[in-house]
Parts: C-alpha cells; sequence; structure tokens
C-alpha cells in the first residue's frame, strides 16, 4: 500500500506524514509542522497538556491515554495505514531518571520507571516500520544499554542510525540545551542538520513583548508574589547577567549561605547571550538563573516559552496554573530545533 500523502492547501505541496508520540503540549509537533509534515496523530497521557496540544494543534487525531495501554497496529487501522507507510515517527520518552539534575541529587537512577517508556516508543517503531524515525531525549540516555540494544535491533530491521548530542541554541533556539536526537531511516543516510550561522540571543528573542503590567497577553500578565525579603534581594542583583554571588555576605539569604550548589539561582539572563536552559522551574528565581535581565523580577511564562522557541501566539490555558504550564514549557521539544532535522528528512522522503 502506498499513502496518498496529504497536501497543503496554501502552498499546494506534499506533506509527509508523521506521528508524535509524547506530544506533550506539542512542541515537536509544531516543529515537525514547521518542517513541511502533517502530523496526522500523537499520543498525550497528561489531561492538562491534552487540553494545550488540542487547542494549537486541532486538525491532529489525539490519543488521550497511557501509550502503554495502546497497540500500534490498532492506530494503524484507525489511520489506513499498514507497517512502512507512515513517513516520520518522533517522540520524547520521559527520561526522568536519566537528567543530569537527578542524578546529581542522586534522587532517582537508571532504574525509574518513566524510563521505560523508550521501550514503547521502540515498541511502535518495530510495529509501524516508518521510513524515518526521529527521537529526542537527555544526553544520558546515549550510555544506556538498553537504549543501545534498541538502535541494534533497528539496524536488523534495515534502518541506518544516526545518534548525537548537540545543542539547541545551534538551531536558532533562544537558549543553551544539550540533548540527544537519534535520527534513523530505512530510505536513506540520516544526517543531522548543519548549524545555524549565529545564535539567538535573549534580546533579540524577547524584543517588543513589552511589559507583563501593561500586557493583554494572559500569558505573560500572570502575576508572581514573592515575600518582601526576596522582592529586596531580586532588585540588588546587578542588572544582565549578575547573580547572588555579587552580592556582600551580609545580604546574602540565610538558605543560600554555606552553599556552593546551584550558582545559578537568582541569577539573572544576559541580554546578548542565549538563555539557560529552560526547565519546569522557569518561572522561579529560586530553580535557577531565571530573573530577567533587566526587571526586578522572573521572566514571565510567555518569556519562557518564547526563550524554548514557541511563537508569541502559542496558547496555553492560565486556568491550568502556573506550576502546570512552567511544567509543559520546560518539557517542551524547542520547535525550532526540530524542524532543522525533520527538514532534511522531509528532503529525502519526498527526492526518493
Amino acid at each position: 500500500m502506498t499513502v496518498q500523502r496529504h497536501v497543503s492547501q496554501t502552498q499546494r505541496q506534499p506533506q509527509p506524514i508523521a506521528i508524535d508520540l509524547f506530544s506533550g503540549c506539542g512542541g515537536l509537533s509544531l516543529g515537525l509542522k514547521q518542517a513541511g509534515f502533517h502530523v496526522q496523530a500523537a499520543i498525550e497521557i497528561d489531561s492538562k497538556a491534552q487540553e494545550t496540544y488540542k487547542l494549537n494543534h486541532t486538525d491532529v487525531l489525539l490519543y488521550g491515554q497511557d501509550i502503554r495501554t495502546i497497540d500500534p497496529v490498532n492506530v494503524m487501522q484507525e489511520l489506513n495505514l499498514k507497517p512502512g507507510d507512515l513517513d516520520l515517527l518522533a517522540g520524547c520518552p520521559p527520561c526522568q531518571g536519566f537528567s543530569r539534575l537527578r542524578t546529581r541529587n542522586q534522587r532517582a537512577s537508571a532504574g525509574d520507571p518513566r524510563n521505560k517508556l523508550v521501550k514503547d516508543f521502540f515498541r511502535f517503531a518495530k510495529a509501524m516500520l516508518p521510513k524515518c524515525i526521529m527521537m529526542e531525549n537527555v544526553p544520558a540516555l546515549i550510555n544506556d544499554t538498553r537504549f543501545k540494544r534498541s538502535c541494534e535491533e533497528l539496524k536488523i530491521l534495515g534502518y541506518t542510525c544516526s545518534v548525537n548530542i548537540l545543542d539547541a541554541a545551534d538551531y536558532r533556539v533562544p537558549q543553551r540545551r544539550r540533548r540527544l536526537i537519534l535520527l534513523a531511516s530505512r530510505v536513506h543516510t540520516p544526517a543531522i542538520a548543519e548549524k545555524a550561522i549565529s545564535k539567538v540571543t535573549v534580546r533579540q528573542a524577547l524584543l517588543g513583548i513589552g511589559s507583563p503590567e501593561t500586557s493583554s497577553d494572559p500569558l505573560h500578565a500572570m502575576t508572581e508574589q514573592r515575600s518582601i525579603p526576596v522582592r529586596k534581594l531580586i532588585a540588588l542583583i546587578p542588572k544582565n547577567g549578575g547573580s547572588r554571588s555579587d552580592l556582600p555576605p551580609e545580604l546574602v539569604l540565610q538558605c543560600h549561605k554555606n552553599n556552593n550548589g546551584f550558582n545559578d539561582v537568582y541569577g539573572r539572563m544576559r541580554w546578548d547571550d542565549v538563555a539557560p536552559t529552560i526547565t519546569s522551574g522557569c518561572n522561579n528565581p529560586s530553580k535557577g538563573r531565571f530573573l530577567h535581565p533587566h526587571a526586578n523580577r522572573a521572566i514571565t511564562l510567555r518569556e519562557a516559552a518564547i526563550l524554548q522557541g514557541f511563537p508569541h501566539t502559542y496558547q496555553f490555558i492560565p486556568a491550568h496554573g502556573k506550576e502546570a504550564i512552567a511544567l509543559m514549557i520546560g518539557n517542551a521539544l524547542p520547535p525550532p530545533f526540530i524542524a532543522a532535522h525533520a527538514r532534511a528528512l522531509r528532503t529525502s522522503i519526498l527526492g526518493r
């Protein structure tokens, strides 16, 4: 069976078909669309992420359930696909046990049950046999024996694999973000995209966004609540890259004394550099270098989303609460990073 590829109504160009596993709030799907793919289906278990995804991707069939309960054969039947028909299977299985932060804190390990979701990603790949595969994840996964074994199994199935650890900042994402990316293909030898000529700085990314106090964007206008001592501390942090280490000893918070770790806490971003990695604590200065370069506040959730590579118009639901939205933004895949590598895959798929 040969799949009739979707044709864009605006560009009248063929669009290869993709499926997004572990879609979250939709960063991966957005990147795939930007690269010219038609995302036909997605899978996501979290209810708030589902709502956000559907708000932004109304044309995608979303399976709102645990991937471990889904049979890929049933998905193919519902989408009128047979093994080998799908152009691209993409996803980012949760692997919190491999994250650098958790390993450093020794609160989790490679035995974290969520790491087993990588197995489900490969379960779908082996059943669907897509022409190309893209998986993004934490760098430490490269040393996991289960991941290595799965890559070897893909090779037996006829895939050529490329595994690299890259910095999203090299692909027009305005933040440092080291990630593993697996590209596999049955139709060509996959290669990572070329790095961009220049990086996008915080200044360039946030240009024209305006003050949250006067913004009509509910995500940008969500207020923060800080104690008076913390607000005073933030005001004393030097502008444009300063940190709590710049303060005299008498102004250091008691909880920061005799603490040599997490030095970026209560630090400011620099205007003319990329941002630090945007995490689920991205609107909390106690979680990292998340203070605005100049204003005496943490970055807003809209600013965090922009630094993650989302457009200003991407919609989130304020009623979900700041913590849930920050988690979605921090866990999202930066769309420009995905788009860069997906474009190369699309060219090879259509060029067959």
